[in-house]
């Protein structure tokens, strides 16, 4: 029977990272009681073995060479079972402790919330996992999301869960760095039932960020970001 909770996990040249996160996302999972839940890696395009090892390590892999965060999402999504009731978005390159899984997917099985955020900032703080980059970025845009909407964000964080009929009312498009916050100005929009619960951020294991980890991916990710809340913002006559 398809199980009723699925992982996306979009993965872009990760194959150093993608074995240890998958394995502790299958200890996560077992201690979750959801050991049979739908893994689906969708690799955007990788010129490394990403693919491979993530078959090896048990993930259902989804192929999608459109390059872009959430083109990736959207190709996971699309690819998901009538059945999947819960699905999840996690980071391939290990900087997303599964180990939090537990605790973000509690809420919505509960049915006490239709996402659910994990949020980076006090881990991130402490750990110096966020670059300085991703710190003011990320403060900016949750500054910009109250202002114009009134939407009390503390994070952009990737690790989320969300229910599925809540996931398709949202009609998501973004098909790169405006994904998370696109989603997150929907939910408030749609008054989606939306809680935060932090999470334990790490660097990543291996490899180079796509976004911080370089100034043309910084910039392109904080202008797409800004063009995102502008737009939403006037077409909600903000």
């Amino acid at each position: 029977m398809p199980s009723s909770t699925a992982i996306i996990i979009p993965a872009l040249n990760e194959e150093a990272a993608l074995a240890p996160m998958l394995d502790g996302l299958r200890a996560a999972l077992d201690a979750a009681a959801c050991a049979d839940a739908d893994i689906v890696v969708v690799d955007n395009g990788s010129r490394d073995a990403t693919a491979a090892v993530a078959r090896k390590h048990g993930a259902r892999v989804v192929s999608e060479p459109r390059k872009g965060y959430g083109q990736a999402c959207l190709a996971g999504i699309a690819a998901l079972s009538t059945s999947t009731q819960i699905v999840v978005f996690l980071d391939a390159d290990g900087s997303d402790d599964p180990e939090d899984l537990l605790r973000l997917l509690a809420p919505v099985r509960e049915e006490v919330a239709d996402l659910v955020l994990g949020s980076r900032t006090i881990a991130a703080k402490t750990s110096g996992s966020f670059t300085p980059q991703q710190a003011f970025g990320n403060w900016l845009a949750t500054a910009l999301m109250r202002s114009f909407f009134a939407a009390r964000y503390t994070d952009l964080g990737p690790f989320r869960v969300i229910r599925r009929e809540a996931l398709d009312r949202l009609q998501m498009r973004d098909t790169n760095f405006g994904w998370t916050i696109e989603m997150q100005i929907k939910a408030h929009a749609q008054v989606c039932a939306s809680l935060e619960i932090p999470v334990n951020y790490r660097k990543r294991i291996a490899g180079e960020s796509k976004i911080s980890g370089t100034l043309i991916g910084t910039f392109r990710a904080g202008w797409k970001i800004l063009w995102t809340i502008a737009k939403h913002g006037l077409s909600s006559g903000h």
